[in-house]
């Protein structure tokens, strides 16, 4: 696992209390995580996630995953745990405006430390969010710790790929995404064995790489007059966000961070 220091919890949170999170809303709609709906639909297919279950969402952000679980496969109840206000409360008015509110429930804690009551859960879900927890081991425990006996932990996250970072690289990564740690497969499954999970997927999704040239073709071809609006008509920040982009780009092409898909079962 690759990590730094500088990058804390704070930094997160000012990431999707400012411009950077809406911009990220903008490339990837309501879903912020690479793949969107079609990526949702193959985790909670191959999890087995459906009617009638109640789940925890741990860094639940505006709270998209929460509503497609409880619209599109009829989960019956959801709680989303997440430290950053502002999206918190755009979920919070989303699901009320979407008549979801009765059904979903945001929780504003660390995730690491929910305050939630031990073994409840019938399956914990993430996606692409545990990469922002610096004390990922403590994450995953604590996943463990609130899904029942039986029940499944299913995430997808940004991973460290098999070629690896240099330490250069995994430095302006870090740095530029505000991720204080990056873990690869086989430490996610590690953690997970550790807290008494039989991990049935944990794999590449192979998503990455063209995922980050769609963002790319969409600010150049189609979105750039609203990306400037969100960061102020500021032309040069526009350029970095793309230069940085465009770095994440030939980092995945290379092999070196890719999407992890992962599905385990609490013994």
């Amino acid at each position: 696992m690759k990590s730094i220091e500088s990058v804390k919890l704070a930094d997160v949170r000012e990431v999707y209390d400012g411009a950077e999170g809406n911009l990220w809303e903008l490339l990837m709609g309501e879903q912020i995580h690479i793949g969107g709906f079609k990526s949702s639909m193959e985790l909670a297919d191959r999890a087995g996630i459906g009617a009638g279950q109640r789940g925890v969402d741990l860094c639940c952000c505006n709270g998209a995953g929460m509503r497609f679980l409880v619209r599109f496969r009829d989960v019956a109840s959801m709680i989303g745990v997440d430290a950053t206000t502002t999206v918190v409360e755009r979920g919070r008015a989303r699901c009320t405006e979407e008549g979801l509110g009765d059904r979903i429930e945001f929780k504003l804690a660390d995730v690491c430390a929910s305050g939630l009551p031990d073994g409840q859960a019938d399956f914990v879900w993430a996606e692409d969010a545990w990469c922002y927890v610096e004390d990922k081991a403590k994450l995953v425990a604590e996943a463990a710790r609130v899904v029942k006996p039986g029940g499944t932990i299913a995430f997808t996250d940004w991973v460290e790929g098999p070629a690896g970072l240099s330490d250069e690289e995994a430095l302006a990564f870090l740095q530029g995404m505000k991720f204080p740690s990056v873990q690869d497969i086989a430490g996610y499954r590690s953690l997970l064995e550790r807290n008494g999970c039989e991990v049935a997927v944990a794999e590449d999704t192979g998503r990455f790489a063209p995922y980050v040239d769609l963002y790319l073709q969409m600010v150049d071809m189609q979105l750039t007059y609203d990306a400037l609006k969100i960061l102020g008509f500021d032309s040069e920040q526009l350029g970095s966000v793309a230069n940085g982009f465009g770095m994440f780009g030939k980092l995945a092409h290379a092999g070196k961070i890719a999407q992890g898909r992962f599905i385990a079962r609490k013994r």
